[in-house]
Formats: C-alpha cells, structure tokens, sequence
C-alpha cells in the first residue's frame, strides 16, 4: 500500500466514525431549529384594562445589586394599577442597595423591603428569596410575577405578560429577554453560550410538550398564586442553580400549562460586564445540570459537541490535509460537506438572534458577527460547568451531589 493510499483508508475510516457520530445529532438539532419556522412573534405590548387591578405581586430578589438595580426599579415604578405591590427581597446586601430600595418606596408605596432569614439546609440564596417573597405576598394577587434585578422592564411589562398568560392558557409563563451587551469579548462569546440553549431546546415558543425538554427564564417569571401553593411555593426548586427550569418542568410534570414566550420588546437585561464575567456567570448554571437527568445532560452534550463544537475544528483540519494530501476519498468529502453545512447553520443562526440583542451602548458589535468562532469555547465551557460538584456564588461555596 503507497502512503496515498494509506492516507485515503485512514481518512476514510475517520471520515466514517466522525459521520456516525454527528449525523444523528445533526438531525436533532435541524428537528428542533425547523419547529422555529411556525412561531409565535415576539409578544406586542399590551395595555392594563381593568379586570387586572391588583392582579399582579412582584417579587425582585437582590444581593448587593446597588451598581445595577436602578434601571430596574425605575421600571417596576412605571408598572400600572395591575400590581398590588412590590416585593424588594434583599439577602443582608452591603453595598446600598437596600438605600436605593428605600428610596424608591417613598415616592411609590407599592415596594416594600424585607431582609430574608439565613439559608435552611438544602436551599440556594435565589429560590430561598422567592420563596420568602411569595409567602409574604398579598392573598390577594393571582399572579406573583419574579423579576431579577439585571432586568430593564418596559412599563408594560406585566399587564403584557399576565395577558399573554391568560391568552395561552398558561398557569405559568416566563420570557425570553433582549441583552445588553457592551464590550467586544462578551460580545463575541454570549451568542454562542446562547445558541446552546437553541440547539437543544428550540426556539423561545416551540418547546417540546415533554416536561423535562422545557425551557423557562427566571428572569421574567409568572405564575398563578394558586399553582404556587398547590407545587409547594419554590420548594422543589430549594437547591437548584436553575431553580426557574426545574420549577417550570416540574409544574408542567404534574399537569399544568407552561409557556416560554419571546418577549424582547418588553423586557431588556444587563446580565454581566466583559468575557470573563460572562464566561463565569453564564457558565454557572448554563448546563441545567439541576434541571436534568444525567443521562439527558450528557446526550444534550454530545450533540452540542458534535453539532457546534466540531465544525469549525474540522474545516480547519480539512483544510490542513487537502492542502497536504489532495484527498479524493468520497467519505472524506462528504464529511466536510456535512460540517460545512453545520458551519453555514450557525453563521445564520446569527441573523436569527440579532434581534435579541441591544449594542446601542456598544462601539464594538463587529464582534458579535465572529461569534461562531467561539463556538468550541463555548461547548467546553458547559462540559467543563458539568463535571463541576461545587458551585462558588456570591461569596458562598455550595457542594453539589
């Protein structure tokens, strides 16, 4: 045998295996981006009316959030007549924002401050917050809506969404957002953390009807007073880094309706500042390990691994070796056939998520267009997030099983 046609066998075979494995996985994901083409737009603002008086209580946890929580405020204060009250549910923060909090209640009545007590055993600090604002809450709210204090809320906000809800049906509902992004290294890595959650759940509004495949985001998060004490308040989502997906997924197990809407035009968020903040932030709790069962988490890996991660590492070997050996192996080229389609999907991924972002504050959005780059990065972030038995947040260590 030549070398030449050593080299066509070796390939052939590598060819072969590579194939195998992401031909399967890219089938699933194609599944779930097609579902994408019937849609529902993003949520159009919707007007108070007045059978919603009171129908709303909000509860916004918060840690030592004084840097970021006014944007949030100002817009919790131009909510309408539709929120009885908001609940500020601060954890002992040392940085003024409790001040801030204070502040506002002078000039609207509806805030109101408490301190939540020191952690149970078994609880993290954000579920054990709402779970405090909601046993707190006015019997008389329907909905208790969870705000986080990152989030810019339109005015609107929760006479939209509580109408969506009662719209769809749903008993709980929560929404996608639209980031802020500013600098060019967050700018460049945060699409492709978010295009992990599109690989593997679809969509915002094309969720699977199995529970355990359902999406939810904690940062706009309502749900019926009634379906909050008949699930426990927040009890089973007591030592969930994802306590919003794992409460979604268990409300929808026991037979309730959940939605996860597009709700860009009502809800903006500045999550974290620059490429490290973000890749510790959003690595965090990005792999939904707490939601999930082993098995679906590491199935869910390797797809990204196959679909997103490989791609761009194997045109740059292809390119490597056609420019070193002149491979003519059929195997070979449909191999890099396939990638290259894979490439192609994420680089028009990027035009599908434009929307969801907001560099108005931004000189360098060139790079939100080089995020398909960042892609393996962002795969090795969540395996590496997923071997992880210990998560370190806010100055407090938690030990995972």
């Amino acid at each position: 045998m030549t070398t030449h046609d050593s080299v066509e066998f070796w390939l052939g075979l590598f060819s072969t295996v590579l194939l195998l494995l992401q031909l399967p996985a890219t089938a699933i994901v194609l599944s779930r981006l097609f579902r994408g083409l019937n849609r529902q737009p993003r949520l159009p603002l919707q007007s108070p009316t007045p059978d919603l008086v009171g129908a709303v209580s909000i509860v916004l946890p918060t840690l030592n959030e004084a840097q970021r929580i006014t944007p949030c405020l100002n817009g919790l204060t131009r909510q309408s007549y539709e929120v009885r009250e908001i609940i500020v549910v601060d954890s002992h923060s040392q940085d003024g924002t409790q001040d801030l909090v204070k502040a506002m209640a002078q000039s609207d009545p509806r805030f109101r401050l408490i301190t939540d007590d020191s952690l149970p055993p078994g609880w993290v600090g954000r579920p054990w917050a709402l779970q405090t604002g909601f046993l707190t809450s006015s019997p008389e709210s329907e909905w208790i809506l969870g705000i986080d204090a990152d989030t810019q809320p339109d005015p609107q906000l929760a006479a939209t969404v509580v109408k969506a809800a009662i719209a769809g049906k749903y008993d709980l509902v929560s929404l996608s957002c639209r980031f802020i992004l500013k600098y060019p290294g967050e700018i460049w890595l945060q699409p492709a953390l978010l295009i992990t959650l599109i690989y593997r759940f679809g969509p915002p509004d094309t969720q699977s009807a199995s529970p355990e495949r359902l999406m939810a985001n904690g940062q706009c998060f309502l749900c019926r007073r009634s379906v909050l004490e008949t699930l426990g308040g927040y009890e089973i989502a007591r030592s969930s880094f994802c306590d919003d997906v794992t409460l979604a997924r268990y409300a929808a197990s026991q037979g309730f309706e959940v939605g996860f809407l597009d709700g860009a035009e009502v809800l903006k968020v500045r999550m974290y500042d620059g490429f490290w903040d973000t890749w510790n932030g959003w690595g965090r709790s990005l792999d939904l390990k707490d939601a999930s069962s082993k098995p679906q988490l590491w199935c869910d890996l390797w797809v990204l691994a196959m679909v997103q991660g490989l791609p761009m590492v194997v045109l740059i070997i292809a390119l490597v070796l056609i420019w070193q050996f002149s491979p003519v192996n059929p195997l070979f080229w449909l191999w890099v056939a396939v990638n290259g389609m894979l490439f192609l999907t994420r680089v028009g991924m990027n035009w599908a998520i434009l929307p969801s972002y907001d560099f108005a504050q931004s000189p360098g959005s060139w790079a939100f267009w080089l995020s398909p780059l960042a892609d393996p990065l962002a795969v090795v972030r969540l395996l590496q997030s997923a071997g992880q038995r210990s998560i370190q947040w806010r100055g407090k260590v938690y030990s995972k099983a």
